[in-house]
């Protein structure tokens, strides 16, 4: 094929959605991926009529996710879960409903009275942001004390990050909250002035008939002629004034060069390939924590499981001491997701405060989720179908400090004039929030491009480099 204007490095979820974003925009884009697929950690499948999903269950419909789908073709594949589906968090062995709006906060059996009070008189407190960078369970603890903390902050972070809350930086994981005490000295008081005087409306849960890759799989077909699978990039070189030389090796490698390179891989691979030309930015990117996660599906006959599964799932605290962080109730978000007369459940174990779960076998862990579940769940034989997959860095951590090391990695990049970088570990964790990343930097490289083809206009003089990681 002919010599592209971008290279695209990883063909994940940021990746194929800045690609698609750059062939709207006019841009020749060539994406190059390191396994054999596209998809990274987005795979679904199906065995025994149980559909298995190995990374994220289901996504919030945000507005560029919307338009992505559209632009893949996808739309008549979305499937939406009932958005009044409750959640459940366990205390003290027993599944409560978790509170989703403030009068349910008030008749909630998991806070006691001084809690639910401090949560009434927050609107009412005026409180001072911290200056430095605070963690969200100091956050929580000085704005409502230990126990929301414990048993409602705390295990929804595991379930967005599978993070420490004491390592957690509020400003980088959380803006908002920081915005809301900064602005209006009121979290709730915040809150509500954001929203505005709508009707508030809970985010719709989605996926695909046939499950979460259905989205990938379609940007990869409309981007076949442009992707190469089976190239690992190793590292980069300057190709001549303003072009970029791909360095790589695999099955499939090739030779190519582009006026601008986008890495779409996660923080630690992205370090090892740009070392050879920043050792500042590889050393920020490599700092970047991640934690492990095993996914744990398993499939059961209906009339073995006791709960009626009436919601979305459940969290777990850690106050609890038990290894799993939560369970999502697939059969009961969408249907076809297991054969007439079963039931599917995906849990989740690991996470940062449990990393040395990968020192276990497939088998123990397995074993481990199941035991810890069934009591819960009424569970009384084992299940018929499982499926596990260990990802052993599977979320950044957007810990303390995080926002320092971005914006080293924003002032180093100002220096490679043509290198972009667009993941998960920048705003945010969400399919949408990496969607919504991966345009911005798209449009971000085109203006890039514009600016260089401008007469006396240099590559030293962008400016709007600034901002778009």
């Amino acid at each position: 094929m002919n010599q592209p204007q971008v290279i695209v490095v990883g063909a994940g979820i940021s990746g194929l959605a800045c690609a698609m974003r750059l062939r709207e925009l006019g841009v020749s884009v060539r994406v190059l991926e390191a396994a054999k697929h596209a998809g990274g950690l987005i795979c679904s499948a199906c065995e025994n009529g149980f559909l298995f999903e190995s990374g994220p269950q289901s996504f919030q419909l945000a507005a560029h996710l919307r338009t992505l789908i559209r632009a893949a073709e996808c739309e008549s594949q979305l499937v939406e879960a009932n958005p009044g589906l409750p959640r459940y968090i366990l205390r003290k062995g027993k599944l409560r409903p978790a509170p989703m709006s403030p009068p349910s906060l008030l008749t909630t059996p998991l806070l006691s009275p001084g809690s639910k009070l401090r949560v009434i008189s927050e609107p009412f407190r005026r409180s001072q942001p911290r200056t430095d960078d605070e963690s969200f369970a100091n956050f929580v603890r000085r704005k409502f004390g230990t126990e929301i903390l414990e048993y409602l902050a705390g295990p929804f972070v595991s379930g967005i990050f599978a993070g420490d809350p004491e390592k957690l930086s509020l400003r980088s994981a959380f803006p908002s909250l920081a915005l809301w005490e900064s602005e209006y000295g009121s979290v709730i008081r915040g809150a509500m002035k954001s929203r505005g005087s709508g009707e508030r409306v809970r985010p719709t849960l989605a996926s695909f008939r046939s499950g979460m890759s259905a989205l990938l799989d379609a940007m990869a077909r409309k981007l076949q002629m442009e992707i190469a699978t089976g190239v690992t990039v190793n590292s980069i070189e300057s190709a001549g004034p303003a072009l970029w030389k791909v360095c790589s090796d695999g099955s499939q490698a090739e030779a190519v060069s582009g006026s601008a390179i986008v890495f779409a891989t996660p923080a630690y691979a992205t370090s090892k390939i740009l070392k050879g030309v920043s050792e500042k930015i590889a050393l920020a990117l490599a700092s970047i924590p991640y934690a492990p996660v095993v996914v744990v599906s398993h499939g059961y006959r209906r009339e073995h499981v006791g709960h009626p599964l009436n919601g979305f799932g459940f969290l777990i605290p850690r106050t609890e001491k038990l290894h799993t962080l939560g369970v999502i109730w697939n059969s009961s978000l969408f249907a076809e997701r297991c054969p007439e007369g079963s039931v599917l459940m995906t849990s989740f174990i690991g996470g940062a405060s449990d990393p040395h779960i990968l020192d276990r076998s497939d088998s123990e862990i397995s074993s481990l989720v199941h035991s810890e579940i069934a009591g819960l769940l009424k569970i009384s034989a084992p299940p018929v179908a499982e499926r596990i997959w260990r990802h052993a860095r599977a979320l950044p951590q957007y810990n303390l400090g995080h926002a320092q090391k971005v914006a080293a990695i924003r002032e180093n990049l100002t220096a490679l004039h043509g290198i972009f970088i667009a993941g998960n570990y920048l705003e945010g964790p969400s399919i949408g929030s990496c969607v919504s990343q991966a345009f911005q930097t798209a449009e971000s490289v085109r203006d890039y491009l514009a600016a260089r083809a401008r007469p006396n206009r240099l590559p030293t003089d962008y400016s709007e480099r600034e901002g778009f990681l």
